[in-house]
């Protein structure tokens, strides 16, 4: 199949929905609907519900963009690169208003990238340290009671939820100690803590907690990232410090992404408030909004896509205007590789979504697909752009 410029693509796509499309033109644009089919072996019962919407979104907007007729050609374009995977490695570009779509046989070197390399997605991993400072691999424990500490029983459910419940008739007035979950890169991890607050772990992260919050506040430590959903409490502020700054809140939902190699720390409210301190600066957000901690200890704050800066609690990587090297620290925490580069990297930003439960390989090519090249050694990757490839 021969490469499509952008013109005679959209040209072909009007003479289709106007009937006079030739048999070749027809079988060529059926081909590429067939391209919106899922692979059966990715789809979970988890994540069909997902592939489907996305289907039938896509669909939607390439016919939505057929019947537009006021593509202008001198418009800025940006391209997107739409993240998405089919047994003929093809590739849609959905660029500015308008479409390219490219065959690309898979070559040799794909296949070979893809043999070479096994590496697989992340899953639910962490460990589990008690206040004894006995150590639980969540992987690895059976369902049911994994552990009590003095009138707290801490449960593994069948959704490998960790859950803290408070012992029928005992005491827990004066119980100390911390607990505290870590995930390793490519892992991942829910908990509920034992005021009831729900806590989603991020790959290479860790919250800090205590067995029974006591006091005024509900204080717990974070490193990584985290997505909080806070059990309501006026009288008790829930607090998360993670270093340089403090989130409290009331009751709400929230993320933090306060990873070390991030140059930023990013706090994004998806319902109530919050209030962020760090030193002497301090800022509130609202819904939508993400208040970011600058190196200098200064906040500013921007309306953001809520979908994307969770997305990777929805089980998808996410990318709106992203460079290599951000998106390449998100590939390494989840799949356990570390990432070097050689040579001039590319400006360019990406666009796009792609499942978390691919596997590396799978998100290689796509990259692959952009003049980068990526070489393997184990779990060590060095990126190469490679223009005009």
């Amino acid at each position: 199949m021969k490469d499509i410029d952008k013109q005679y693509f959209r040209e072909m796509l009007v003479r289709y929905r106007k009937g006079i499309a030739s048999a070749e033109e027809i079988q060529l644009l059926e081909s590429f609907y067939d391209l919106f089919d899922v692979n059966d072996e990715l789809i979970t019962e988890d994540n069909e519900a997902m592939f489907r919407d996305i289907q039938q979104r896509m669909k939607h907007n390439l016919d939505a963009r057929i019947d537009n007729e006021a593509i202008k050609p001198n418009r800025v374009v940006y391209r997107r690169l739409l993240l998405r995977l089919s047994a003929a490695a093809a590739l849609l570009l959905l660029i500015g208003g308008s479409i390219w779509f490219f065959h690309k046989p898979i070559d040799q070197a794909a296949m070979d990238l893809k043999a070479k390399n096994s590496i697989g997605p992340g899953g639910n991993r962490a460990t589990l340290q008690l206040a004894n400072g006995s150590k639980i691999d969540l992987s690895t424990a059976n369902n049911g009671v994994i552990a009590k500490q003095a009138g707290i029983s801490i449960h593994k459910n069948a959704q490998g939820l960790i859950v803290y419940t408070i012992d029928a008739n005992d005491n827990t007035s004066g119980l100390t100690g911390q607990n505290t979950i870590s995930t390793p890169k490519g892992g991942q991890y829910q908990v509920v803590l034992p005021d009831g607050t729900q806590v989603t772990l991020n790959a290479a992260s860790s919250i800090t907690y205590p067995v029974v919050f006591s006091g005024g506040e509900r204080l717990v430590q974070l490193t990584g990232e985290a997505y909080f959903e806070v059990a309501k409490d006026k009288l008790h502020p829930f607090k998360v410090n993670s270093g340089l700054q403090t989130v409290t809140v009331l009751g709400t939902h929230f993320n933090i992404n306060a990873y070390d190699n991030e140059t930023t720390v990013k706090t994004t409210l998806l319902e109530g408030s919050v209030d962020v301190t760090a030193g002497s600066a301090e800022t509130k957000i609202t819904p939508g909004q993400q208040a970011i901690l600058s190196p200098n200890g200064q906040f500013s704050k921007k309306s953001v896509d809520l979908d994307k800066e969770v997305a990777w609690k929805n089980g998808l990587f996410s990318f709106d205007g992203d460079d290599l090297k951000t998106i390449m620290r998100q590939v390494a925490r989840w799949y356990d590789v570390d990432v070097s580069y050689s040579g001039n990297l590319p400006d360019e930003k990406f666009y796009g979504e792609i499942t978390r439960s691919s596997r590396l390989a799978d998100v290689l090519r796509i990259m692959e697909l952009n003049n980068i090249h990526f070489d393997i050694d184990g779990r060590h990757l060095t990126a190469t752009y490679t223009p005009g490839k």
